[in-house]
């Protein structure tokens, strides 16, 4: 066997473990949605069934908590992504030495581990305004950590910025507004995209900062945990099946579209 036939075999050998490292817990998730089981799994097999798709229908709580899980990350977009676009433009802006202090200022939400941002946030809301839970309160903290995730998009995409265009329009008379909104703003479109689909995600998955500032509101992964305690059936894998065959076909739909894009742009030569 030849070095290159070996590398080979290893470089397969890699590859099959780390996919199935990735898609076989998904596939038995899956798997499990079908079994006629009251309990989440594909052992021992009782028959296969859609009956949890029904109960996943039937279960209102748990809708309620995927409406209200929706509802903060859509309010997380509206307050991380704008604060995340405020706190990239000033550090790219800032050539002084104060830059690597509030570079680590900023990010350090994200080496705050999430119970004490939740507590601290819920503390500090409670005791200066009364504020002791809910969707507000949610939406805070999570944007609190998420802002940051936000800036380091928009940090990478503006170190590729050419500011000459920005001067060049000054110098024609265009005001900072109009310059921000017809330069600065569509250049910055693809790391918004990026930065709204993060901080969704980031929110609708989140827990252990949710668990303390919620209130009386559940959020999606909230109601799961507290059915993994009281008893968890397979509509909860009914709903997984249907979240990642929706991811799916979201991509496929937009490599279709970038593909139809490519293709329409001029050849170079």
């Amino acid at each position: 066997m030849t070095a290159a036939t070996f590398r080979r075999w290893v470089t397969g050998a890699y590859l099959v473990l780390f996919f199935g490292y990735l898609f076989l817990p998904l596939g038995i998730m899956a798997a499990a949605t079908f079994n006629s089981s009251r309990f989440p799994t594909v052992t021992p097999w009782m028959g296969f069934t859609l009956q949890w798709f029904g109960a996943l229908w039937a279960d209102q709580r748990m809708w309620q908590a995927l409406g209200t899980s929706l509802l903060v990350g859509a309010g997380v977009i509206a307050v991380a992504v704008p604060l995340g676009l405020a706190a990239a433009l000033l550090l790219d802006r800032l050539h002084s030495r104060a830059r690597t202090f509030l570079y680590a200022v900023m990010v350090s939400p994200l080496l705050t581990p999430g119970v004490i941002v939740g507590i601290s946030t819920l503390v500090f809301w409670r005791e200066w305004f009364g504020v002791t839970g809910g969707l507000f309160l949610t939406i805070l903290a999570q944007s609190s950590f998420i802002a940051a995730y936000a800036m380091l998009l928009f940090l990478a995409r503006l170190q590729r910025f050419d500011q000459t265009l920005e001067e060049a329009a000054l110098d024609l008379g265009a005001t900072h507004g109009q310059v921000f909104r017809r330069i600065t703003l569509p250049y910055l479109t693809p790391a918004i995209l990026s930065a709204s689909f993060l901080a969704f995600l980031q929110s609708f998955e989140n827990y252990n900062t949710t668990l303390f500032v919620r209130g009386l509101d559940t959020t999606l992964t909230v109601y799961i945990a507290s059915k993994v305690r009281t008893g968890l059936t397979p509509a909860v894998n009914a709903l997984s099946l249907i979240l990642i065959a929706l991811t799916i076909l979201g991509a496929v739909v937009y490599e279709i579209l970038r593909r139809r894009e490519a293709r329409r742009q001029p050849d170079p030569a």
